[in-house]
């Protein structure tokens, strides 16, 4: 794991980057953190995702002088969103920077977030860019951001919730389903029962609110590392209702 400055946006940021072996093209992997920035638990991930064959580079919301923040972290992320211009600004500097990395196939790159993180990860795909395969919102929050038109999302979507989450309600989870079809995305839901804000970490112990839950924990991981795998591949696997049927003769 080493740490890599870069400019996003107005910010000087710092991100945690975790290589795999070899010396690649490797395909790259964003892990957007929660409102807290990144923490142990996203560097966990983002070495985890190193194993497995992708280059990971955990992001920075604030820059690199605001760190450990504690609960002085809200502020800041109500301030992105209450400008999600600047957001979208720091997420494509991100993007740029990802790619520009050594060792990066900047052909095969996909972004991943929590919480916050996760919104960051829906409004990178949410700028219509093609430079992404894929995003993966985790418990993660999906107001629009009101920049204009919707232009269509290429990158593939994953979206695992917990449908109890109390900071993304059913009507806000059908509101995002109406808006990713409307902008004609390739997008998957999984919802998981009795399962509250925070399903992943381990250290979440609000009953109501914010919980760890092993077996959402679980299973979001799996599928995770199957969505992954799909979008990442060297190839592009094809859908198989686009191909044409055999013909009967």
């Amino acid at each position: 794991m080493s740490l890599l400055g870069y400019r996003a946006g107005d910010l000087d940021c710092e991100a945690y980057v975790a290589r795999p072996q070899g010396v690649g093209p490797h395909p790259a992997v964003l892990v957007a953190p929660t409102v807290r920035g990144p923490t142990a638990l996203e560097i966990a991930k983002a070495e985890a995702l190193a194993a497995q064959g992708y280059l990971s580079i955990v992001t920075d919301h604030y820059g690199r002088d605001k760190r450990n923040l504690g609960d002085a972290a809200f502020a800041l992320m109500n301030e992105l969103l209450d400008d999600r211009a600047r957001l979208r600004r720091q997420l494509l500097d991100t993007l740029a920077f990802a790619q520009g990395l050594d060792g990066v196939d900047r052909s095969r790159v996909a972004i991943i977030g929590y919480c916050f993180g996760g919104l960051c990860a829906l409004d990178l795909t949410r700028t219509g860019t093609d430079a992404i395969r894929g995003a993966v919102s985790i418990h993660g929050i999906f107001s629009r951001p009101d920049l204009g038109e919707q232009p269509p999302i290429r990158a593939k979507l994953l979206v695992l919730h917990g449908w109890d989450d109390p900071l993304a309600p059913p009507a806000d989870v059908l509101a995002l389903t109406e808006e990713l079809t409307g902008a004609s995305a390739d997008w998957q839901l999984h919802a998981y029962g009795h399962t509250v804000h925070g399903f992943t970490n381990p250290a979440a112990n609000m009953p109501g609110r914010v919980l760890y839950n092993a077996a959402a924990d679980r299973r979001a991981d799996a599928a995770l590392e199957t969505f992954l795998a799909e979008v990442l591949a060297e190839r592009a696997i094809t859908d198989a209702f686009s191909v044409a049927p055999a013909r009967i003769t």
